[in-house]
């Protein structure tokens, strides 16, 4: 009976390692948005990034617009901003508070957004020590 508990336990921390950059992500996007460090929409994280106020920088991999997203990786390249690319533009705009809500909590209707940045992480937490643990091993490795 043990060896068959183990072997779940297993799986679900697998699992677990391999989401918790993506969860860490909406915490730490749901505490900027809470202190209002958080920019969403081309207009707004231009500005950002151009006054080298941006700290990380989100983008859409399903923004169709080659342009929109070469000036956002040259402004995030101009300001060293790490850039972390999220699947779809929908989670991103209900990650950052741009969807409206059924009764239960689930999204009912969200707003797309091809990009996101933070410009203040709010209060340290744990899943902001993962992410900037993750975008640090991604820097190694690119070096």
């Amino acid at each position: 009976m043990s060896d068959t508990e183990e072997a779940p336990q297993e799986v679900e921390e697998v699992e677990e390692v391999e989401m918790s950059v993506l969860d860490a992500l909406k915490e730490v996007l749901k505490k900027a948005l809470i202190h209002d460090g958080l920019k969403k929409g081309l207009h707004e994280c231009a500005k950002a990034l151009d006054r080298r106020s941006a700290r990380l920088c989100c983008l859409a991999k399903d923004c169709e617009n080659e342009e929109y997203k070469k000036l956002i990786r040259a402004l995030c390249a101009e300001g060293e901003v790490s850039v972390i690319m999220v699947d779809s533009g929908k989670d991103l705009g209900a990650w950052c508070g741009l969807a409206k809500l059924n009764e239960d909590g689930s999204v009912k209707k969200a707003v797309r957004t091809s990009c996101a940045v933070i410009t203040d992480f709010g209060e340290e937490t744990r899943a902001l020590t993962v992410l900037l643990d993750y975008l640090q091993k991604q820097a190694d490795a690119d070096e």
